[in-house]
């Protein structure tokens, strides 16, 4: 009886760990639309009220949930009080220090400091075409997630149920 309990736990334990998995991915595809979206925001105030990027920020945080506006807030602290001489710099450094808590994947991280090169430096409808090709390639860096997604899951699931009963044989 109790090998068999055992079994039971071991088998529900290791299926749950796929089921984990495939949650961690449907929150990683959730986590990349609302960055999208955050951005689609700060193109909407550019293009709507022209106002300087730190008070677009502060704008646009008030609007979005948590790590997200902090990472908005501080950056447009940090660019009304001009610690850094660049506004490159100051967004790679709110990125990484705000934004860590979502543990993007590197491709993923780098794709989103980008808008860093260009935000503070072009011409109001110059940076409308060019935010919106990023937003382009955003959108097609979440079809690649969510076009693996399915799978993915299916695989988790399926690896955490052989694996278990892996692990039953092993020990039976």
């Amino acid at each position: 009886m109790q090998r068999f309990i055992g079994g039971v736990l071991i088998l529900t334990a290791t299926a749950g760990a796929g089921y984990v998995y495939g949650m961690e991915l449907k929150n990683y595809l959730e986590t990349m639309r609302y960055l999208r979206y955050v951005i689609s925001l700060i193109k909407g105030e550019i293009a709507y009220s022209g106002a300087p990027l730190q008070e677009i920020f502060s704008g646009v945080a008030k609007r979005i949930r948590q790590p997200y506006r902090s990472w908005l807030e501080e950056t447009a602290r940090e660019l009304e009080n001009r610690e850094e001489s660049a506004f490159a710099r100051t967004w790679n450094k709110c990125v990484d220090r705000y934004l860590k808590p979502l543990h993007l994947k590197y491709d993923h991280l780098i794709l989103l400091k980008e808008p860093g090169t260009f935000l503070a430096n072009l011409e109001r409808d110059t940076l409308d075409r060019t935010l919106q090709m990023y937003l382009n390639r955003m959108d097609l860096e979440i079809e690649k997630l969510r076009e693996g997604l399915a799978g993915k899951i299916r695989v988790g699931g399926c690896l955490g149920v052989m694996s278990g009963i892996f692990l039953i044989v092993i020990l039976l």
